[in-house]
């Protein structure tokens, strides 16, 4: 088997909350090997964003967390605060999905490029404006010199989020965490930023976690999918085996609910009826029970294992017949 360059095992998360513990994660495991991309796909609430936060340590103190999660063989859970000050942004960069907040408004695009070089890679000043000015120019921003005058507000949704990925790989990091990098962009910058994503991806050998809410963006742009509800794991596989043979009603569900361009004018959309659960309520069986067309008694009895045959395992007691799944 390949190394894997991160690798997570029952990884868990539970908050205090005034309502009770909240469970954030529920023995979440996964492997990426590097040059590899995974999709982590689901709802909001779906446990995706929480999971990069764990990974990445930025959880709130009082935070409850049990498995383990290792880089490079290095356990990011157990790291001390100056291995893991130096593993942040050199070895693991990140891409937050609104760079209004994830930027800082009183410093100049091309000063936060060049305080990030300074720290990680000990450049001289004048060598981390010149490398600042080419990041720019290298994630499309045209008139590089000049905006990385120019502050965060001063630029547009998609030029912002071009800043914020200069950032993040400025310091050639062997993974890119990507946590809906295209919310809140028109489709055409949503097309250009997921392209310069895929193109840097390449062309670095960087592995990337692509965490969204949209099937449709993860197809062909990544190696494997990862299908998240209620803190779990639903479904895992390579993405055309899972656009080809999904077995979880939640991921049929999630992929009729995508716009498709067949479709005449002011066609509904399909939606998946009722909520997601609350995590501070946790139920017996399987979460998506409730919301499922095909759940049955059972289904709410006891939650399924994480089982299938070879690469493609699935959460459910009564999954999708190969020969009737939903195929893209």
């Amino acid at each position: 088997m390949t190394v894997a360059l991160l690798e997570v095992e029952d990884l868990s998360v539970e908050l205090p909350t005034v309502r009770g513990p909240l469970r954030a994660l529920a023995g979440v495991s996964l492997r990426l090997e590097q040059g590899k991309a995974l999709g982590v796909v689901g709802e909001s609430g779906s446990g995706k964003t929480m999971l990069a936060r764990a990974i990445l340590r930025l959880l709130p103190p009082m935070a409850l967390v049990s498995g383990s999660a290792r880089f490079d063989g290095k356990p990011l859970l157990t790291l001390g605060p100056e291995a893991l000050r130096a593993l942040r942004g050199k070895e693991i960069a990140v891409v937050f999905q609104d760079p209004m907040t994830s930027l800082n408004p009183v410093l100049t695009v091309g000063g936060q490029i060049v305080e990030t070089l300074l720290e990680h890679l000990g450049l001289a000043a004048s060598a981390a404006r010149l490398r600042a000015v080419e990041l720019l120019a290298s994630v499309g921003i045209p008139e590089a010199e000049r905006r990385a005058g120019q502050y965060p507000h001063q630029l547009s949704g998609g030029m912002r989020q071009r800043v914020a990925i200069a950032i993040a790989l400025s310091c050639e990091p062997r993974l890119l965490l990507a946590d809906e990098p295209t919310t809140a962009l028109d489709v055409t910058v949503q097309a250009q930023i997921l392209d310069l994503l895929a193109r840097e991806r390449s062309r670095r050998n960087m592995a990337m976690m692509l965490i969204t809410h949209d099937l449709g963006i993860v197809a062909g742009r990544t190696d494997a999918v990862m299908v998240m509800y209620a803190g779990r794991v639903m479904e895992r596989a390579a993405t055309r085996v899972l656009f080809k043979q999904m077995r979880h009603p939640y991921t049929e569900a999630l992929l009729a609910a995508i716009p498709k361009v067949e479709n005449a004018p002011h066609t509904l959309l399909a939606a998946i009826a009722g909520t997601p659960p609350d995590p501070t309520r946790p139920a017996p069986g399987c979460p998506f029970a409730p919301r499922c067309l095909y759940g049955r008694a059972d289904c709410r009895q006891a939650m399924p294992a994480l089982a299938g045959a070879g690469d493609h395992p699935f959460a459910c007691w009564h999954p999708l017949p190969v020969k009737t799944a939903v195929v893209a």
